[in-house]
Order: structure tokens, then C-alpha cells, then sequence
């Protein structure tokens, strides 16, 4: 019989280093939200991809940056904790960007919180610069740190994402799975539903407006015809962002909740029915009661 393998990999870098692309490309299925702008992920989300008898198990962190709010400290320890808590450590970086002052922060960092953990250099985004470049970058960054192997990948197109699955399957421990086969994410539908809402307005808004929304599941409820209702509050922090979210007669939430409640069907393969409200709590980044919501803990935001 063969042995089986299961364990934790934690995907860490900085915000828009292609790590929620990354995680749904291995798992086969949308499990993180992917928006061109920075700091998505908020909650550690973790993803599940199967190869052969291996579990892997993915923790895809909040990108790591320098924090200024409490929401942001509380992502920066999560994604910290992700990583401590992992068998192996995989850091992204973007190719055409090189090894910035924001990358360099974080391998000194990882002196402190890896230990003995297997930390993995992966470059991503290899398409969009001529391989003497990729050498000299693997080379510099290699030179300061001490990573146990070195991917380059294009998680968008796929290109090395198996070679890279492949050997994680051989590293993660020997041991029972941790999750049912078919299991592809282990957050709650709830959140995983907030998180789809989340990305579908933080798409269509622009500037600061996505950074100072969240999106809560209140209610879901199953009908016998094997639809769900599920209903959703927005809370934004300022009356005059109620305005902006809603749109001009109602547009940009209906369009939200139109994209939202399709992507939520497909995802759970059964008709959806979504109701958005939007409501202003000026003080929401500031309850305890939100960052529950978000996977986060309020206390790591102390200051």
C-alpha cells in the first residue's frame, strides 16, 4: 500500500507577487481572489491540491508590506504565522521586479521566523523578461539567502507550476490526510461566498474605496429545491462611500451581486440566490467582531 503524505505549505511574498494565482493554480479551483490591486488577501487561506498519494496543503498569506493600520498589522502577523506554522515555505518573487527593498525585508525576516523549515525561492512571472536575466536574479537573491531549491514559473500560463507541485508532494510528511479527497479549500462556504462578493466590488471600485470594505455572510439558508439563499452584508467605513457602491441607481451593486452570485453557483455547482445590503460602520476596522469574520485576530493589530 502506498504511503501516504500530507502537510503544510505556506506561500509568502509581497502583495501582488502572484500567490493567490499561484494557490488556485494548484488546487485546480478558485479558492483566493485575484485582483490587480494589492493587499486582497486578508484571511490565511488555505487551498488543497492532490498529487498522488500526497495532500498539500496550501496557506496562502496576505502579501507582507509595511503596515500602517491595525487591519494591516493584524494581515502582516497572519501571513508571519503562516509561514511558522508550515513544512515548507515557498517565497515568491516577480521577475521583471527583481530583488526589491520590500523582498529584501522579508529574507531578513526569515532568518528569524523559518528555522529549520525548508524555504523555497520561486520566481514568478518568468514570461516577462529574457532568461540571462532570470539567471542573474536566481543567482542574486540565492546569494542572500540559503533557499533548499529554486522554481521559475509563470503561474498565470502554468509554466513549472508542476514541476513545483510535483516535489512538494515528495517533501510534505509522511501521515494521514487532513482533509476529504474531494475537499478543495478549507474556509467556510460563508467566507469563501463574502470573498467572491469582496473581489467582484473590489473590481469594479477604484483608489482606497476596497481597502475600507468588508463583506459578511449574515444569513444562508437552504431551500428544498437544493438552492441556497444567501444573504450578505457590505459595511464601508464613510456615509459617501455608501453612494459609490451602490452606484447611480443601484447599478454597481447589482452588477456586483449579479457577477458574485454566478461565480458562487458555479463554485458550488447549485442555483444561488444572493442578496446585497450596504450599510456604514465608520468604526468597523476597529471591531474585533470583523476581523473574526476575516480569519484575522483583532489582537495582532496592537500596535
Amino acid at each position: 500500500m502506498t504511503q501516504t503524505r500530507a502537510g503544510f505549505v505556506a506561500l509568502i511574498g509581497e502583495p501582488n507577487a502572484g500567490k493567490s494565482t499561484l494557490l488556485n493554480r494548484m488546487v485546480g479551483a478558485k479558492v483566493s481572489i485575484v485582483t490587480h490591486k494589492v493587499q486582497t488577501t486578508r484571511a490565511r487561506i488555505r487551498g488543497i491540491a492532490m498529487r498522488g498519494a500526497s495532500q498539500i496543503v496550501f496557506v496562502d498569506t496576505p502579501g507582507i508590506f509595511r503596515p500602517r493600520r491595525r487591519l494591516d498589522r493584524s494581515m502582516v502577523k497572519a501571513a508571519w504565522g503562516g509561514a511558522a506554522d508550515a513544512d515548507v515555505i515557498l517565497l515568491l518573487i516577480e521577475a521583471h521586479r527583481g530583488l526589491t527593498d520590500g523582498t529584501q525585508a522579508i529574507i531578513d525576516n526569515l532568518r528569524d521566523h523559518a528555522g529549520t523549515t525548508p524555504v523555497v525561492l520561486v520566481i514568478n512571472k518568468i514570461d516577462r523578461v529574457k532568461s540571462e536575466t532570470l539567471l542573474a536574479l536566481s543567482q542574486q537573491v540565492n546569494a542572500a539567502f540559503d533557499f533548499t531549491r529554486t522554481f521559475m514559473i509563470s503561474a498565470e500560463k502554468g509554466h513549472g507550476c508542476d514541476d513545483l507541485l510535483e516535489w512538494l508532494a515528495g517533501q510534505v510528511p509522511e501521515g494521514p490526510w487532513l482533509y476529504p479527497e474531494d475537499q478543495v479549500a478549507d474556509l467556510p462556504m460563508r467566507m469563501i461566498a463574502a470573498e467572491i462578493t469582496r473581489e467582484k466590488l473590489t473590481l469594479r471600485l477604484h483608489e482606497e474605496i476596497p481597502y475600507q470594505l468588508t463583506v459578511e455572510t449574515e444569513r444562508w439558508e437552504e431551500k428544498k429545491d437544493g438552492s441556497a439563499r444567501v444573504d450578505q452584508i457590505v459595511y464601508v467605513a464613510r456615509p459617501g462611500h455608501k453612494g459609490i457602491v451602490l452606484g447611480k441607481g443601484g447599478e454597481t451593486i447589482k452588477a456586483v451581486g449579479q457577477a458574485a452570485r454566478a461565480e458562487l453557483a458555479e463554485f458550488m455547482g447549485r442555483p444561488v440566490h444572493l442578496f446585497l445590503q450596504v450599510k456604514v460602520r465608520e468604526n468597523w476596522l476597529d471591531e474585533a467582531e470583523r476581523y473574526n469574520e476575516m480569519g484575522l485576530d483583532f489582537r495582532d493589530g496592537d500596535a
